[in-house]
């Protein structure tokens, strides 16, 4: 079964952005191509335990087991030496990458407090798109409970879009809130 997203993006916004942008094929369309979520653990120095709470939840929330990423050099004043565990990352494509954006976009994204929509700013120049959150437990899948660090993540969303403009319009279709 494909994702809800995946089919509103082939029915209603390639038609849309087609109409738009004046593309002359459909291949020619913007789409999403991958999602990263990074969780940053610079406190895993410390505490090793910390690592495998946030790997419990990247893998709740994407569906996924995330690879562990590791300190390429030492740095004497982190108290970090190379080849520590500092984080862990997954990377989704397919119908994982439109099942989560759905999510983030329809429960995960409201449930930010005084949330008044993503900054159109932070694209990159060539229509990807990175946001930041402070709190992973925006996510209904993570037991409040359970959680013992509030962590943030970045998520970037890399599409095939040529400029900020088509990524905009792709991400604003797809359901995206951007504030005014």
């Amino acid at each position: 079964m494909a994702a809800r997203l995946k089919e509103t993006y082939l029915k209603e916004i390639i038609p849309a952005l087609t109409k738009e942008f004046n593309y002359k094929n459909q291949m020619a369309v913007p789409k999403v191509e991958k999602i990263s979520l990074n969780v940053g653990m610079g406190e895993a120095t410390q505490n090793a335990k910390l690592m495998d709470g946030a790997v419990n939840e990247l893998t709740a929330i994407a569906g996924q087991k995330p690879v562990i990423t590791k300190a390429r050099k030492s740095i004497a004043a982190f108290k970090l030496r190379e080849n520590m565990a500092i984080g862990c990352a997954v990377t989704l494509r397919g119908d994982r990458m439109y099942e989560f954006l759905d999510r983030l976009v329809n429960v995960a994204l409201p449930r930010v407090r005084d949330f008044r929509g993503v900054s159109s700013k932070s694209f990159d120049g060539r229509g990807n798109y990175t946001l930041g959150l402070k709190d992973q437990l925006i996510f209904p899948e993570i037991d409040y409970n359970k959680v013992e660090k509030s962590k943030g993540m970045n998520i970037c969303i890399t599409t095939t879009a040529k400029t900020d403009a088509e990524g905009l319009a792709l991400l604003k279709h797809l359901g995206m809130p951007f504030s005014k």
